[in-house]
């Protein structure tokens, strides 16, 4: 079972997602320039809206290099001596290497990022107490570390408790058994149309300059674009059961979480000079059953372009409502159970899509969480 999105999505003029050269991101698709937001923006944008949190009711997983840091916080009690501490920081220094990655030369973090949930950090956290005597012993600290970090490692293989961590997967190169297949696909979100990308020039004023100087305290350039998205997401919902360790109930909450927050979050990149916080103007769910995943980018292969005074957001949502309908014609429904289209405007012509058309996000979500399994994957 596979839970599609796709989402029409218009931004007033931006700079959401930048590239090394602090311009707003972008590709050529269909022989022309479209603007861009890159998957991992998304994902980032989605995991840590409050509402995802707030709806699977657990802790999001922690993406750091601060590992040693982060278990010395949790292992030094009020009242632990010098000598405690960095008997305690010799053993996390020789623990985390055999656990996840090698440290920097520092020795204060890893060489990698990782990307560890609440309970993991917590069982690790635990088994260190239970052994801390043999780990504090110089006699048997490297035999200790080694089949702990063994024994963990076995322990969480192939699950996680963090539902962001289910969704979006991680690879550790170093400890391959700590690696999770991630359960959900974010396409880069491209724009249905061509771009241009435009320059704001700015200046700035030093309130404190004498009367007779003239001229600004600085001045810059900020590139930005003003774009119609079409965004896509497949979730494979066999594999997030799995990767959730068969917790069916996180699964099903994880889902709604992630509808939620994708239609919520937003990503913050120069929001505060463009406050570009516009909502989807269109969101279609599809929860199939089996078979080949459809992205609908290309309905947009041929950049749509405004129509009159119809703007963007209506030929983008024709296009996809068309192609739609295309490929139902061509491959068929068999495997689709359920459709849900909510449209900001309900008097957006749908033809393909108008018996599966919702008033509501709330009957939009409860359309594909009841198609969900309750009790197995």
């Amino acid at each position: 079972m596979f839970i599609e999105l796709h989402m029409i999505q218009n931004f007033a003029p931006a700079n959401l997602n930048r590239d090394d050269t602090n311009n707003p991101k972008d590709c050529e698709f269909g022989g022309v320039r479209r603007a861009r937001i890159s998957s991992q923006c998304i994902k980032r944008a989605i995991r840590t809206s409050p509402i995802f949190e707030k709806t699977t009711g657990v802790d999001i997983g922690k993406r750091t290099k601060w590992l040693v840091d982060l278990l010395r916080k949790e292992l030094v009690a009020e009242g632990t001596s010098d000598e405690e501490q960095e008997q305690i920081t010799a053993v996390l220094t020789a623990f985390v290497p055999q656990y996840a990655s090698k440290l920097e030369s520092s020795g204060e973090k890893t060489a990698v990022l990782l990307y560890l949930g609440q309970a993991e950090v917590d069982n690790v956290v635990q088994a260190l107490r239970e052994n801390w005597e043999d780990l504090s012993n110089d006699k048997t600290q490297e035999k200790t570390v080694k089949q702990l970090a063994k024994t963990l490692v076995k322990a969480h293989k192939g699950q996680t408790s963090a539902p962001d961590i289910a969704l979006f997967g991680r690879m550790l190169a170093e400890q391959p058994e700590l690696g999770l297949e991630a359960a959900c696909q974010v396409a880069h979100a491209i724009s249905t149309h061509r771009v241009t990308m435009e320059m704001d020039f700015y200046t700035a004023v030093d309130d404190l300059n004498p009367e007779d100087t003239a001229g600004a305290g600085m001045m810059g350039f900020t590139g930005f674009d003003s774009a119609c998205f079409y965004r896509y997401a497949r979730i494979d919902w066999k594999q997030l059961v799995s990767n959730l360790n068969n917790d069916v109930d996180l699964a099903r909450r994880t889902v709604e979480g992630f509808l939620r927050a994708a239609t919520a979050a937003v990503p913050s990149g120069k929001q505060n000079s463009f406050a570009a916080n516009n909502p989807p103007d269109f969101a279609l769910a599809v929860v199939r059953q089996d078979g080949m995943g459809w992205s609908l980018a290309n309905a947009f292969e041929q950049p749509v372009s405004a129509r009159g005074n119809d703007g963007l957001i209506a030929p983008s949502v024709a296009a996809l409502d068309t192609y739609w309908g295309n490929l139902c014609r061509a491959y068929g429904k068999d495997t689709i159970s359920r459709e849900a289209a909510l449209a900001l405007n309900p008097d957006l012509p749908l033809e393909a899509l108008a018996e599966a058309k919702v008033d509501t996000m709330e009957s939009w979500i409860r359309a594909v969480v009841e198609a969900l399994p309750a009790g197995e994957a």
